[in-house]
């Protein structure tokens, strides 16, 4: 026997918010028929094809230390630092850069609520040529 992952859920002061701005990192959409609306206290936005799914929640208290789950994001089709740029227009702070002369390495980004998440180079900048 097994257990699926039904989806990953986030504390927010504001899950309305929160979601908006994972929606527009991740090209990913709220349910049509459950709409997220600014006050709601449970905000679920979905993969296009519905298997991956972050819930938001709302909760009393601020974020106050490191992450102990966080997500790695690596871009569909432009290189990292040119996500970089589109992460920081939808209000992504950098953290930390961690990249290496050699062009490995990512960069540590918060979201607007302060949690950590990685930005890794695509799977093209991966490939030798």
């Amino acid at each position: 026997m097994a257990a699926f992952l039904s989806h990953v859920t986030v504390d927010s002061r504001d899950a309305h918010a929160q979601s908006l701005f994972w929606a527009a990192v991740l090209g990913w959409a709220e349910d049509p028929d459950d709409p997220n609306e600014p006050g709601d206290e449970e905000c679920m936005i979905a993969s296009p094809d519905g298997s991956q799914r972050l819930l938001f929640i709302d909760v009393p208290e601020a974020k106050s230390v490191k992450n102990r789950l966080h997500l790695d994001l690596r871009p569909v089709d432009v290189p990292r630092d040119q996500e970089l740029l589109r992460l920081l227009e939808l209000g992504a702070v950098v953290v930390e850069d961690r990249r290496r002369p050699d062009g490995s390495g990512w960069f540590l980004l918060a979201d607007p609520e302060g949690n950590e998440f990685c930005l890794l180079r695509s799977q093209a900048e991966l490939t030798p040529r």
